[in-house]
This record gives structure tokens, C-alpha cells and sequence, in this order.
């Protein structure tokens, strides 16, 4: 780095002190950053768009649903998307630097996805996760290169991330201020645009509903933003999961809304409203029930022969209850939902009855809803 100041010309040119040029051009910065965003880059071009699945409804009802697959991007689930933009955001705006850590705050898989791409540019990545979060997770980003801290209250994240950015000299992602602004949502590659141009040759192309969950409310701001932005009909919901702040933000029109526990199903709902949340551009918003996450995800099982987060079961639970809306209008159309996270990471959660027990979760009353509502269309 060189800092010229600027003299005078000649001995008889005036010298008053207010002409300064302060050049701040490091060249091996430079090098180091172009390679760091090609790198980051690449790895999008390298990555083939994720699939599209329908999930089995009865013909006769001609409504068709459907998950968009977010669990085969390299890291595993949706904040890939968002890693790889915040990734690209930060090193353009000159906050992430050659041997400084960056650090988050995340309930896990942001926190697996921006350690992938920090080893990707050969920089340290910490993050700052509740102790609560699924030891898959925390073994993910490890894998990865990345370091853990914990805290015992989700609510200290925000908190230790700054300090700890501070005390280290390196940069604070905060993945819930800038998920919104760090994706262009009117580009070409954003998870919306994939959606509406993978069902350009489906029988309804264009959706009554795209559901997405919030955990930083990126994701429904960029879908919210790419259908205003394109002349769109469809509406865009928001599946919120009990100990959210989300929906009481929303409803009540309230940005202080906070609650003072935190969310139990991994990657959305918060205790307060995160900046990244747009209430203005969602249509809809609707709480779920942690048992009917829990319960669509075991049916999922069944109906797609994998497993899935609890995230995607929240998803899918309001995508249910839209169809059977739909249904009991008598309208034809589609609807389409994300597939955020594979199940295996919630093994010893979602999956373990032992934990659902100690959680005083029962999945049974909520399961037989559903297996009524795939039979009737009644989601009552």
C-alpha cells in the first residue's frame, strides 16, 4: 500500500494545504481479491441448478406441488445460495481480507456453508452457534475448517460475533442483516428466477404460492422482490415455526417484536425480527406447530422415500394447507416449496422419539391430519 500526498506543482504555486491525494492501492490485495471472487464464483458455474420434485397428489385434484431440492447444492442446503452471495458481497465491499477470520452468527448451516467457502479462499471462519445446535452441524463445519464457539443463549450471538470479529481483526458476516441486500434478486441465478424458469413447461408454470420459512428473511425477500419485480399473480407465504418472532413482527406490524425462547426447528424462526426481513412484500404469513413440522416430515418419508429437515416440514405443512384452500375452492394451479436441508443432520432430534418425548412433542394427532388431508384434500 502507498499514501502519496500531492505538492504543489512549482515553488510558486500556492501551498494551502487543501489539495491531498491519498492513493490506497495495494496490488497484492487486489491479486489476492480477484482470485478470491473467481474462486467463489467458479464454484456457482460449477454447481448444476438444483431439481424441482413433485410431491404425489391425487390427479383428479389438478393441483400439483412442488419442492424445490435445496439439499444438493455442495454444502448440503439452502444457505449455499446464500453463503456463496454473502461470500461475494463482502469481498466486493472490501470487508474480507487475506488471513483475517470471518466470523457468524447462525444456527448451522450458514455456519456450514460459509465455512466451505472460507476454505475455499484460504481464510478462518468462526461461528457462533446456540450449544443446542445439531452436533452434525457443528462436525459439518469443523470438516471444513472452520471453528465453533457456543453459547448457552441463542440470543448472545449477535453479540459475541461483533466482539469477536473486533478482538480478531476480522469481519462479522451477520447473515441477518445482509441476506436480504447481498442477493440480486433481479439477476438471472436467484433461486427465484430458477423456480419460475424450471416450471416454464409445466401444466400451471405459473404458482397461486411459493412458501418459504424465515430464519433471516432472504430467502422470501428475494422471492417476494422477483415476482413483483416480473409482473407476477403469486403470492408469496411465510412459514413460521412457534418461539418466532416473524409472524407477531409481521401481523402486528411491529419490527421490536421479540420472544424469549427460541425456535426448535433449525435454520428459521427467531427471537426477534431480523433486518433481512421485508414484512412489506410478503402476502401471507402463517404460524406452524413445531409436532405438525415434526409429523409432515415423517410422511415426506413415506411420499418421497428420503428424510428431510423440520425446516422443509414447516414449509410443506403450509403448502398443505394452501392446496387444501385451493381444493375446497375448486381451483386448479400449483404451489411450490423449498426442500431446505437434508434429515440426516436431526438424527438424534427430529427423529429420535426419545428427544420428541423430551420436547413433549407428539407427532401422532398431526400425521393423521395430514394422511386425511392426502386422501380427502381436507386439511382440517
Amino acid at each position: 500500500m502507498t499514501i502519496a500526498l500531492h505538492t504543489p506543482a512549482s515553488p510558486n504555486s500556492p501551498d494551502t494545504g487543501l489539495e491531498r491525494d491519498v492513493n490506497r492501492y495495494d496490488t497484492a490485495y487486489r491479486t489476492w481479491l480477484r482470485e478470491a471472487v473467481r474462486t467463489v464464483q467458479a464454484d456457482g458455474n460449477r454447481s448444476a441448478d438444483t431439481h424441482l420434485l413433485t410431491v404425489p397428489l391425487p390427479a383428479e385434484w389438478d393441483i400439483d406441488l412442488y419442492l424445490k431440492d435445496e439439499s444438493t447444492h455442495p454444502t448440503g442446503s439452502l444457505k449455499h445460495r446464500l453463503a456463496r452471495s454473502l461470500f461475494l458481497y463482502a469481498l466486493c465491499n472490501g470487508w474480507v481480507r487475506p488471513g483475517r477470520p470471518v466470523i457468524e452468527a447462525s444456527s448451522g448451516s450458514t455456519a456450514v456453508s460459509e465455512a466451505y467457502f472460507a476454505k475455499l479462499i484460504g481464510v478462518p471462519f468462526i461461528a457462533v452457534m446456540a450449544r443446542a445446535t445439531a452436533r452434525s452441524k457443528v462436525e459439518l463445519i469443523e470438516f471444513h475448517g472452520g471453528t465453533c464457539h457456543l453459547v448457552d443463549n441463542p440470543c448472545e450471538v449477535y453479540g459475541v460475533s461483533a466482539r469477536l470479529a473486533a478482538e480478531t481483526g476480522g469481519h462479522y458476516m451477520d447473515q441477518f442483516t445482509y441476506a436480504e441486500r447481498a442477493t440480486d434478486w433481479r439477476g438471472n441465478s436467484n433461486i427465484a428466477d430458477s423456480i419460475f424458469r424450471q416450471l416454464a413447461q409445466e401444466r400451471h408454470p405459473e404458482p397461486s404460492w411459493v412458501v418459504a420459512a424465515a430464519g433471516t428473511g432472504g430467502t422470501s425477500a428475494t422471492l417476494a422482490r422477483y415476482v413483483h419485480y416480473t409482473q407476477r399473480a403469486t403470492g408469496i407465504c411465510v412459514a413460521d415455526p412457534e418461539n418466532s418472532a416473524f409472524f407477531d413482527g409481521w401481523l402486528h406490524q411491529s419490527p421490536a417484536a421479540t420472544t424469549h425462547t427460541g425456535s426448535r426447528i433449525e435454520g428459521i424462526g427467531r427471537q426477534r425480527v431480523e433486518p433481512s426481513f421485508i414484512p412489506g412484500a410478503v402476502d401471507r404469513m402463517m404460524r406452524v406447530p413445531d409436532a405438525a413440522s415434526v409429523a409432515t416430515v415423517h410422511v415426506l418419508q413415506r411420499l418421497l422415500g428420503r428424510k428431510c429437515g423440520a425446516s422443509t416440514g414447516t414449509n410443506v405443512w403450509a403448502a398443505f394447507k394452501l392446496v387444501s384452500e385451493m381444493r375446497a375452492a375448486g381451483e386448479r394451479g400449483s404451489v411450490v416449496t423449498l426442500l431446505c436441508d437434508p434429515g440426516e443432520r436431526y438424527l438424534d432430534k427430529y427423529y429420535s422419539s426419545p428427544w420428541l418425548a423430551g420436547q413433549g412433542i407428539d407427532v401422532a394427532p398431526y400425521q393423521q391430519r395430514i394422511e386425511h388431508f392426502l386422501l380427502t384434500g381436507e386439511l382440517s
